[in-house]
């Protein structure tokens, strides 16, 4: 295609006011997983999706909004006492002893690490006093604080209930914004802790087998596993080669191997299909009569084929990979109209008036004062 077609394409996407759904991938990555999501670490960029929006449920990979939850509403400092209900939990455990104080920090690295569900359910009855409430309470948070909109919990620990859900959308939405996080990213990224608890003393080793080494993948920087017998295998990963930074959900995995193999197809097709760019502050876009720029410099995930630019009515901004996939989506500020020109005239009109009034005057008084007196010369000499 010639260097001018693309100039026209992307002229006419410009003054388009349509701004199409979030396309679903190509379907040309051959994933086993029922439901992927790529995403822009940084930029929340939508590189692919398979059923992005489909309910599914998360099993353990819950606990990473129970963790980002819990770092931002608690004190990691402060000391949590641990009751029968977090010790009577089922599945994987750090062994927590009713009573135990335990840091909110260690609970926290507990449930990411080794997936404890015990120190999940801790860390929600010290944040909110009881698991139900830590439910309602988180829910109402990652709608108004993160802003995902297909997610229901019913625990901090992931075990299955059929109320207890959420999308590979919204996850990824999720450890984006976590990851934002410096506390949450370096306990996501822990290969290795040394545990003393009252009953365990040993070293809790990540579980997430590309993190911890075992399935080599250059620049891992953090991950965490799920399983259970309805969600099947799900997992969540994130990774950065220097110049991307990528966040990777696959859920409902048949096998094991199989959401390990899933990611790295992502990983790969997003590093070697996207860069960074920066759109500068002060740039106009434009949508039929009106005009619309950016406030502040915005950086976007391009296609290394190009993107394309469209911009509604509202000034919504839209960012496009050649083949009509959304990556990105910007609100822009409508430019403001200039001030009319007749009114900055007639206030300078209005004020050299004034201006000039004044010697016109003195002027009329003196010639006035001067016939007055020549008058009255007149008539003394008359006289």
């Amino acid at each position: 295609m010639s260097k001018w077609i693309l100039i026209f394409i992307t002229v006419l996407f410009l003054f388009s006011n349509q701004i199409p759904a979030f396309a679903e991938g190509t379907g040309d990555l051959p994933l086993k997983s029922e439901s992927a999501v790529l995403l822009d670490t940084e930029t929340n960029a939508v590189l692919y999706g398979k059923n992005a929006d489909e309910k599914m449920y998360p099993a353990s990979v819950t606990k990473i909004a129970t963790a980002i939850y819990a770092i931002e509403k608690g004190n990691l400092d402060s000391i949590a006492t641990v009751s029968a209900n977090a010790v009577r939990q089922d599945g994987t455990r750090v062994y927590l002893v009713e009573g135990e104080q335990v840091p909110l920090k260690k609970l926290i690295q507990g449930m990411l690490i080794n997936s404890g569900n015990d120190a999940a359910v801790a860390t929600a009855e010290h944040i909110d006093g009881s698991v139900d409430l830590f439910a309602e309470h988180i829910n109402e948070y990652l709608k108004t604080v993160i802003g995902v909109k297909n997610t229901h919990f019913t625990n901090p620990s992931g075990l299955h209930d059929d109320n207890h859900y959420t999308t590979a959308m919204d996850l990824a939405l999720i450890t984006n914004y976590a990851m934002k996080n410096p506390q949450f990213a370096e306990i996501f990224g822990t290969k290795r802790l040394h545990w003393e608890g009252q009953s365990w003393n040993t070293d809790l080793i990540t579980h997430h087998l590309m993190l911890k080494g075992e399935l080599p993948y250059a620049g891992i920087t953090g991950g965490k596993t799920g399983y259970t017998t309805v969600s099947k295998q799900t997992l969540a990963t994130t990774a950065d080669n220097g110049n991307l930074k990528l966040t990777a959900i696959v859920l409902k995995s048949d096998q094991k191997r199989d959401k390990y193999d899933d990611t790295a197809i992502l990983f790969d097709y997003g590093f070697n299909e996207y860069v960074h760019s920066t759109l500068k502050h002060g740039e106009v876009y434009k949508s039929g009569e009106k005009e619309f720029l950016l406030d502040s410099d915005l950086l976007v995930t391009e296609d290394k084929n190009g993107i394309v630019k469209k911009v509604n009515s509202t000034g919504q901004l839209s960012i496009e990979n050649p083949n009509g996939q959304v990556l990105q989506v910007a609100q822009l500020k409508q430019k403001e109209e200039p001030k009319p020109v007749e009114t900055s005239l007639k206030s300078s009109k209005s004020t050299n008036k004034q201006e000039y009034a004044a010697p016109y005057f003195w002027i009329i008084i003196a010639a006035a004062a001067a016939v007055l007196i020549g008058a009255g010369k007149k008539i003394t000499g008359k006289m």
